[in-house]
């Protein structure tokens, strides 16, 4: 990692979450206990893991488009989801299946959300750790919306967080994000995608899309490559979509 991209820190908000969510998935899932389940997608859409795949869809389009940044970190969850059970590809398929249904129904929420609490009710590190997803999921394109912000209300009641619970988590985050977009830089981000803020918002996509294909982790690995690069390759895409995201909403 160089050091232009050490202090470009939204890339690493990104990273956070997502770690945090594997040390979460690791310490709280066995994947010997999937080792011998035939995936369906009926099964995995009741599943506990089902139906919070389910609610990250309506927190993600509740202000009415995914941004990279939201696809980016959901892409990297439906991965470390599928590596629990035998068919990784096929589950990943589901997964992406679930979420597009999910995220075009916008009248189902208390349904899917009262469905988790009765799965989940008796471990509070869950209830606590998809919560906590969902905001920082919420707040990882730097707006928090009132749509978005009612829904994580709505969902919290049902998981049975009480406002104090809520609102801690929701300062943590807003917190979070200001901690790094305000340590971050435009120049940063124009020399991390190799462009210059002359140049039109059309050209700068072109190199945009030309870094995420050199260093998106399904082509290096198809290339061979070895973990540890594979891990390196998914934070420089995460970082290379903040950075674009980022000049996006500067030249408006």
């Amino acid at each position: 990692m160089t050091q232009l991209i050490i202090f470009f820190l939204i890339g690493l908000f990104i990273t956070w979450v997502i770690r945090g969510y594997r040390r979460f998935e690791h310490n709280r899932y066995d994947p010997k206990q999937f080792k011998n389940i035939t995936i369906t997608k009926e099964q995995l859409a009741r599943s506990e893991l089902g139906l919070f795949v389910a609610l990250v869809a309506k927190v993600a389009k509740a202000d009415g488009r995914i941004d990279e940044l939201e696809a980016e970190l959901v892409g990297n969850m439906f991965t470390d989801i599928s590596k629990l059970f035998p068919d990784p590809i096929k589950t990943k398929e589901i997964l992406k299946e679930i979420f597009n249904i999910e995220k075009q129904s916008i009248y189902n929420i208390d349904e899917k959300a009262l469905a988790l609490q009765r799965i989940i009710h008796r471990d509070p590190q869950k209830r606590q750790m998809m919560m906590a997803f969902l905001v920082n999921l919420a707040y990882i394109d730097g707006h928090l919306s009132n749509t978005e912000e009612k829904m994580l209300l709505k969902i919290a009641a049902f998981l049975h967080f009480n406002t104090a619970q809520i609102e801690t988590m929701l300062q943590q985050a807003s917190q979070m994000h200001h901690n790094a977009t305000s340590h971050s830089s435009i120049e940063d981000a124009y020399a991390l995608l190799g462009a210059t803020n002359s140049e039109s918002t059309a050209v700068i996509k072109k190199k945009y899309r030309a870094l995420v294909r050199q260093y998106h982790p399904d082509i290096v690995k198809a290339q061979g490559a070895d973990d540890d690069y594979i891990e390196q390759a998914t934070e420089k895409v995460q970082e290379i979509n903040a950075a674009y995201e980022m000049i996006k909403k500067i030249k408006g």
